[in-house]
């Protein structure tokens, strides 16, 4: 397992302050703070896609992760062909049984043949969720992976998250839904103006929240959409 990740005073332009943090295998970490709050920004230094201003990431070795966005990219061809170009493009072998096997998982197989651009709001996340799959990432970076999307949807791409989850892969997640932190967070950092003011078990976090920010965030009394 490539983890823990350390994060040693880094921070990023004038959004992320000075921050410290060490995310460890194991349990799903929930990243939870209000709109500006930095939170996408942290997810994308964390996996690699923004470099810091200053400090430094330590992983403690080299490892295969995957990250979905809110409104993730779909390559104009098939469901079927997208899993695969991402396989290909990762060196994968035997690419097209791995492919076809992460869209049965993620409930797409029926669609294999359908133009990606074409599915759902829903079914795109889901085939994005079925690319990371493939790739059996060791952590899996979420960015909202829910935030546009229906009750039904969301639901579905929530059961996915916990398939990674039971199959041993480490969630760090982003989220503004309350509920969704309960439902799949173990851990809560919470994020206020670039800092982590907070860093708590989530029953904990959500009964018991330890500074004024997380408590006024929790009871709506501050904005919360991502």
């Amino acid at each position: 397992m490539m983890l823990p990740l350390k994060l040693q005073e880094v921070s990023f332009l004038h959004v992320i302050k000075p921050l410290s943090l060490e995310i460890q295998a194991g349990p799903s970490t929930i990243i939870l703070g209000a709109n500006g709050a930095g939170k996408s920004v942290l997810m994308r230094l964390m996996h690699g896609l923004l470099a810091p201003s200053s400090g430094r990431l330590l992983w403690k070795s080299a490892g295969r992760q995957a990250m979905v966005f809110q409104r993730p990219v779909m390559l104009r061809r098939s469901a079927f062909a997208n899993v695969l170009y991402a396989l290909n493009v990762a060196g994968a072998p035997d690419a097209e049984r791995v492919a076809r096997e992460a869209l049965a998982e993620v409930g797409l197989a029926h669609l294999a043949q359908r133009p990606a651009r074409g599915l759902s709001g829903g079914e795109q996340q889901r085939l994005a969720l079925a690319r990371a799959w493939a790739l059996h990432p060791e952590v899996l970076f979420l960015d909202e992976p829910t935030a546009s999307l229906d009750p039904t949807a969301t639901r579905e791409i929530e059961a996915v998250i916990r398939a990674f989850d039971g199959a041993g892969t480490k969630i760090v997640m982003a989220t503004h839904n309350l509920g969704q932190a309960r439902r799949l967070g173990d851990e809560v950092i919470y994020l206020h103006q670039g800092r982590v003011v907070e860093r708590a078990p989530v029953e904990r976090f959500f009964a018991q929240p330890a500074t004024p920010e997380a408590a006024a965030f929790i009871k709506g009394e501050l904005p919360w959409d991502s």
